[in-house]
């Protein structure tokens, strides 16, 4: 059902970034009585009070599912929208940061631009149900009864505006701008900074899956990746040059450890121009072709890192320039405008696409971060403040949140558009509700070395997966594994060993750069690889230290081997997976899953945040905690050397490693 909520005008029914397909429907029946409207179609009735307009929405048999208060539930206030206005020479300054560089303009003019509302949106949730959703961001949620959630995108969040409950609907938000949602013992809403009308849609489906389905009915289908990519994908920030690249595929080679993809992170540009040109330095990879056909040959493919950012006398920069398609800022491309995605796009083309890369790496899509400095970290609310009120200089406040969408769009329609024999692949890392039509992977971002950031992570790739973007993963081992005291997101737990960034001037490897020597950061890195052997996409990456295999050891010892013989299992799962994708495409399947999803009747399922369901077989328990090494590699004493698992009623279940059979309804060790 689709409901749109206007005051005092026509409805506008404006094009949506996020519904591709035409959401009238025209299956249902009408009642009214003296106090209500009923609509009836196969799978819902909707009872809306004639006084309030307050809905409540019940399944096919009469039993309620949801409803809104009996106040009305949906409101809308009207408010002034602005926006900024720059010349075309605007002043900038242009800083390095720590994942790219960051523009600073002078600051436009602000003009009123247009009057809007802001929406609130509220529901009365049974006490029985829980609640999943809204992308994936940093505090470790699972079930999200009883929690807040801030909506706009970030380095650490990749946000869409859908949640499903475990009594069988979900709920889409038609919305691009900036949104929060709360629920508490006082009240549960969703709120949205602009809308023109509030227009979302409820969907029920007797299952998990098929309420996906339904969703993907609206907002596309997610294309079929290629097989490749769900084997292990090496990365670092960063390789420097082609013979690196081509050393470290032969190596895994010669120790007989399985890779597919290995990445080329920033800065592989021309040394002269700027940030973010989208073309080989010639210096370091002279003859491109040549190169990644030697990766080709070894068996590899070559994923590249592309920006959205450009700065500087590089040509790519100045062609967008003078053909009017940047943001204010002067540096990042209008991925809004379908001129400047096509330019976009050709000019990747022409400087990476015509040697035979093989996937795309879109970094820092949000595309703006502003609370990315200092010492301490900002509450909450004023991190909102700082990055939503920096974006809306350059972006309308209505479209804050669709930066990526557009920008994956632009790269699937021009690689499709180029030859239908390769599929697309963009890890990227923002996402959107309907970004999975354009073959998109997101990942969690530029986060710490830290046991709790670990398990943070699972039930944050729940919520994320839970909102039909099947494609979730993230830095094995965290981004960052060293200590900072300068910066706030800089906060891993172990030093030794650890070089920091990558020098931007780098030409050649650092033979002395070794990796980590800290134990206990080993020991941490092989248990996320091990729950990473079960993510939808299996990727190290992260700076401070490299990732090789042979950064934590050598055959024979407890690191080395156990990382090997998890990459080997991942590779002895790949029919299973990529099965479990064609279902993805085929039937809007899920891979990555809230066991409370899958067993909605067992209520203790609804709050595990360290178990889940990767694909129908397997539920997964990744260990969370060390059991041999604390950091500086100190020996732990007494450490527990269990975890507990519950396994949820209705099934027969079966140890994995030992097939030793156990019945459902319990906890074991």
């Amino acid at each position: 059902a689709r409901i749109t909520f206007t005051e005092g005008q026509p409805f506008k029914d404006s094009p949506s970034a996020i519904v591709i397909t035409n959401s009238v429907f025209p299956r249902y029946r009408f009642h009214e009585s003296e106090t209500e409207f009923v609509v009836y179609t196969d799978a819902l009735k909707l009872m809306v009070n004639k006084g309030s307009g307050a809905i409540s929405y019940y399944d096919a048999n009469g039993n309620l599912l949801v409803r809104e208060p009996e106040r009305g539930g949906k409101w809308l206030t009207r408010k002034e929208v602005y926006k900024y206005i720059y010349p075309t020479q605007t002043e900038v300054s242009v800083n390095q940061g720590i994942d790219g560089v960051r523009v600073l303009s002078a600051k436009g003019q602000r003009v009123l631009d247009r009057m809007a509302f802001e929406a609130k949106l509220e529901f009365v949730f049974s006490a029985d149900e829980a609640l999943f959703g809204f992308g994936s961001h940093e505090e470790g949620f699972g079930n999200l009864r009883g929690k807040s959630r801030e909506l706009y995108q970030h380095n650490l969040k990749a946000v869409v505006p859908y949640f499903v409950s475990t009594k069988g609907y979900g709920v889409l938000i038609d919305c691009g701008a900036l949104m929060t949602f709360h629920d508490d013992a006082h009240g549960s809403y969703i709120w949205a900074d602009v809308v023109d009308e509030l227009d979302y849609y409820f969907i029920r489906g007797e299952s998990f899956d098929e309420v996906t389905r339904q969703y993907h009915l609206l907002t596309g289908k997610p294309p079929m990746l290629p097989k490749w990519v769900f084997g292990y994908i090496q990365s670092k920030e960063r390789y420097v040059n082609a013979q690196e690249m081509i050393q470290v595929v032969s190596e895994y080679r010669r120790r007989q450890v399985p890779l597919d993809v290995i990445v080329l992170d920033w800065k592989y540009w021309p040394a002269e121009g700027g940030w973010g040109q989208k073309s080989f330095d010639p210096a370091r990879f002279p003859n491109p072709k040549a190169f990644i056909d030697e990766l080709h040959k070894l068996g590899a493919k070559l994923m590249v890192s592309i920006w959205p950012k450009m700065t500087g006398d590089c040509p790519d920069r100045r062609e967008l320039l003078e053909r009017g398609l940047m943001l204010g800022d002067q540096s990042t491309y209008n991925a809004f405008n379908p001129e400047a995605r096509q330019c976009y796009w050709e000019q990747a083309k022409r400087g990476l696409f015509v040697h035979g890369i093989d996937a795309w790496w879109c970094d820092c899509t949000e595309p703006f971060e502003a609370d990315w400095s200092g010492a301490v970290k900002p509450e909450v609310h004023v991190r909102l403040l700082i990055n939503t009120e920096y974006a809306k200089q350059y972006i309308d406040p209505a479209m804050i949140n669709l930066y990526s969408i557009f920008h994956s769009q632009g790269i699937y329609e021009g690689q499709r558009s180029t030859t239908d024999r390769k599929r697309v692949v963009n890890l990227t890392r923002s996402s959107y509700a309907g970004q999975h039509r354009y073959a998109t992977i997101t990942w969690s971002g530029d986060i710490c070395a830290t046991w709790e950031t670990l398990r943070r992570s699972i039930p944050e790739g729940l919520n994320f997966c839970v909102t039909g973007e099947p494609y979730w993963t993230l830095d094995i081992g965290g981004f960052f594994i060293r200590h900072d005291p300068n910066l706030w997101f800089w906060r891993g737990d172990y030093d030794a060993g650890c070089r920091g960034l990558t020098a931007p001037d780098l030409t050649e490897p650092d033979l002395k750069d070794t990796g980590c020597t800290d134990l206990g950061y080993h020991e941490l890195y092989t248990r996320w690889l091990q729950y990473a052997t079960f993510l939808p996409i299996f990727r190290s990456h992260g700076t401070d230290a490299p990732r090789e295999i042979w950064r934590f050891g050598e055959p024979g010892t407890p690191f080395y081997d156990t990382i090997a013989n998890f990459i080997r299992l991942r590779y002895q799962l790949i029919p299973y997976i990529y099965s479990v994708a064609a279902q993805v495409t085929l039937n809007s399947y899920t891979i990555m899953r809230p066991v409370a999803l899958d067993f909605p009747n067992d209520i203790t399922t609804y709050n595990l945040t360290d178990q889940y369901m990767f694909g129908p077989a397997f539920m997964v328990c990744p260990v969370t905690h060390p059991m041999y090494f604390q950091r500086n590699s100190e020996p732990l004493q007494n450490a527990p050397k269990t975890r507990d698992v519950y396994l949820p009623k209705g099934n027969l279940w079966y140890d994995f490693w030992t097939e030793k059979p156990f019945h459902g309804g319990q906890t074991i060790k």
